[in-house]
């Protein structure tokens, strides 16, 4: 995989543009719109839906032999096989709940992926105004900052992203993790995995996420210098899109922490 040619170059540079273009729309139906509740109890509004076909129009346009996947735009629900070189997969926002009713944490999610494999993510962080970017061999920005994973060891005073296990047979781990760390739980797993990237929290525990939602900030992380370790199987490369995938169980920060990690999780 060549991390430099002009095909790659061409869509880092059109995902940054595609998703840019979106968040003036973000802000202005922010709190606003009216949303329903699909059949896996997580909520969608209608500025999902446009944000998935105005970027995917964008890219689509410049990119047609490409593949094009979003939470929103599924048209069904059995897995759909990924054969294109380059994938993009979107979650429109990431954090819906946050969105409908009013708290800003929560992101606009675009990932490629070559071959199977997330080359570069791009995640637009609407609570501060700010585009985070970046892949293997790119490095990582954070807005205008250079950025890394955090390599000290963990402590009481590090920060760790995380939100009550979907499964409750996981709730333990919450009991292990708040008598060792201090937790943040923004409610948006995007953001949380993105943070990490940029130095912002020291690591992230998650037993509640599919594949849309960490399919950008994954290479975001691995190339700020951290790593993501999934606990329930490797996600990647991604062969298929499937809406009813199992939930996605992980651990990311520096490799010590991510050890850490493992050992007070049993995992």
């Amino acid at each position: 995989m060549v991390m430099s040619s002009t095909e790659l170059l061409a869509r880092i540079a059109a995902g940054k543009a595609a998703v840019l273009a979106q968040t003036h729309f973000m802000h202005r139906s922010f709190g606003q719109v009216k949303s329903e509740w699909k059949y896996d109890g997580t909520r969608v509004t209608a500025a999902d839906v446009a944000i998935s076909q105005n970027i995917f129009a964008d890219l689509g346009a410049q990119f047609p032999e490409d593949q094009f996947f979003s939470e929103e735009l599924a048209e069904t629900d059995a897995p759909i096989p990924a054969t294109a070189r380059y994938v993009w997969v979107l979650d429109p926002i990431d954090g819906t709940n946050n969105y409908a009713t009013g708290i800003p944490y929560c992101a606009i999610s675009l990932a490629l992926l070559e071959d199977g494999l997330p080359v570069y993510g791009v995640v637009y962080d609407m609570a501060r105004r700010v585009l985070m970017h970046g892949g293997p061999g790119f490095g990582v920005r954070d807005g205008e900052r250079e950025a890394q994973v955090k390599t000290s060891l963990p402590d009481s005073n590090s920060m760790l992203g995380f939100h009550s296990p979907f499964d409750k047979a996981y709730a333990h781990h919450a009991t292990a993790l708040v008598e060792n760390f201090k937790l943040r739980g923004l409610g948006s797993s995007t953001l949380h995995l993105a943070y990490v990237a940029a130095g912002l929290l020291d690591a992230t525990v998650d037993h509640n996420v599919r594949i849309w939602d960490i399919a950008a900030a994954v290479p975001m992380v691995r190339a700020a210098g951290g790593e993501v370790q999934f606990l329930n199987g490797e996600p990647f490369p991604m062969r298929a899109f499937n809406l009813k995938m199992g939930r996605i169980q992980f651990v990311a920060g520096n490799a010590g922490t991510c050890g850490r990690l493992r050992v007070l999780l049993g995992a």
